[in-house]
């Protein structure tokens, strides 16, 4: 695929995938900035999590990509790049560390409902074309997702928020 504007649902569906791909790579190297600045233990091992399970997701969708013919590096996700710069920067400027880490959860559950709101259309279109062998891949990614989204707002609500207020 070209960087033309896509034209049908086929092609929106590869750029999709291109595009999330960019964004999980963009986490990646994003993560372990945002996790050095977390002060609770258990939000900055949230974080250095996920770094792996994030590369995980790379490769998976490299995977899907190489079965469609699509190149992993034809698109950067703009998008996420704004969040990430705005997760860090919030990181950077916020001084009392209680107040920070509520930041940072807030910051990371911004990028899990965007990959979230991504991998739940994927999985859709993936149904809606018939792409059955996308369709495990996709639904495990996404729930990954989604798990990772409860454990921040439960360590938010459990103990960074509490201790922030």
């Amino acid at each position: 695929m070209t960087n033309a504007a896509p034209t049908n649902l086929r092609e929106i569906y590869l750029a999709e995938l291109q595009e999330l791909r960019s964004a999980e790579n963009l986490m990646t190297q994003a993560l372990p900035r945002l996790a050095s600045r977390a002060t609770n233990s258990a939000l900055a091992g949230m974080l250095n999590g996920d770094i792996e399970e994030t590369r995980s997701h790379c490769e998976r969708l490299d995977t899907i990509l190489a079965r469609h013919g699509g190149e992993s590096e034809e698109h950067r996700d703009q998008s996420m790049g704004t969040l990430l710069a705005e997760a860090q920067k919030w990181a950077a400027m916020i001084d009392d560390a209680k107040s920070r880490d509520a930041a940072l959860i807030a910051s990371a559950q911004r990028l899990q409902h965007y990959e979230i709101a991504i991998y739940g259309s994927l999985v859709t279109w993936a149904r809606q074309l018939g792409y059955q062998d996308d369709l495990p891949v996709l639904l495990e990614i996404l729930e990954e997702e989604k798990d990772a989204d409860r454990k921040l707002t439960e360590l938010a609500t459990n103990e960074v928020n509490p201790a922030a207020a």
